[in-house]
């Protein structure tokens, strides 16, 4: 099992920048693939991000390519949503999730989530 706690979440104006970072507890945490999601009020979740085991592969939303960027440092446990040029409908709580043995895919089987980190960006 795993825990995952994120945090770096906040207020900016439009166009400015956050990084989430999402920690891990667990000794297995290079073997998850990992996924970012957000969800706005009144709207469905959305995924956002996603990244393999490795690293190697990543996939992004529609809404947030060519702006935001998933990374992980599996030493540390922790896998990261670089978010740049944010603009108010980014607005939302954004989740970590965890998907044992997975690619990282919108699709994917994440049984594990982290609480939420609220993400506001004001116009």
């Amino acid at each position: 099992q795993v825990q995952l706690v994120e945090s770096g979440g906040g207020l900016v104006q439009t166009g400015g920048s956050l990084r989430l970072s999402c920690a891990a507890s667990g000794r297995t945490f290079s073997t998850y693939a990992m996924g970012w999601f957000r969800q706005a009020p009144g709207k469905e979740r959305e995924f956002v991000a996603g990244i393999s085991w490795s690293g190697r592969s990543t996939y992004y939303g529609d809404s947030v390519k060519g702006r935001f960027t998933i990374s992980r440092d599996n030493a540390k446990n922790t896998v990261y949503l670089q978010m740049n040029s944010l603009k108010p409908e980014d607005t939302a709580v954004y989740y970590c999730a965890a998907e044992n043995y997975g690619l990282g895919l919108p699709g994917g089987e994440y049984h594990y989530w982290g609480q939420g980190t609220q993400v506001t960006v004001s116009s």
